[in-house]
């Protein structure tokens, strides 16, 4: 199977940074869902956030094209740089904050 983007060769095998939004946390706000950054562990919160913090992270660190969902049961991949949402057959199961 051919990966689905350019991007996959940046992946580590990284530590969450939190169990929340990293940034939310800091200023005391709230998320919907959250999103693993599969270049650095950073945890951000997603899009129907207020304050998007996982986009935002990728905005300032444009190499760290790669996310997963940290939500239990969700094993999906997005690629900001493609924006295409995929699968990476054979990977772990996602981590979660739960």
């Amino acid at each position: 199977m051919s990966e689905p983007c350019e991007h996959l060769d940046g992946i580590k095998d990284v530590t969450p940074s939190s169990n929340g939004c990293e940034d939310c946390l800091r200023i005391g706000d709230r998320w919907v869902h959250l999103r693993l950054c599969m270049m650095c562990g950073h945890v951000g919160c997603c899009d129907s956030s207020p304050n998007k913090h996982a986009t935002a992270h990728f905005r300032t660190h444009h190499e760290h094209a790669i996310i997963r969902s940290f939500e239990p049961g969700e094993e999906w991949w997005w690629c900001y740089v493609d924006e295409i949402v995929f699968d990476v057959p054979g990977a772990p199961p996602a981590p979660s904050h739960n």
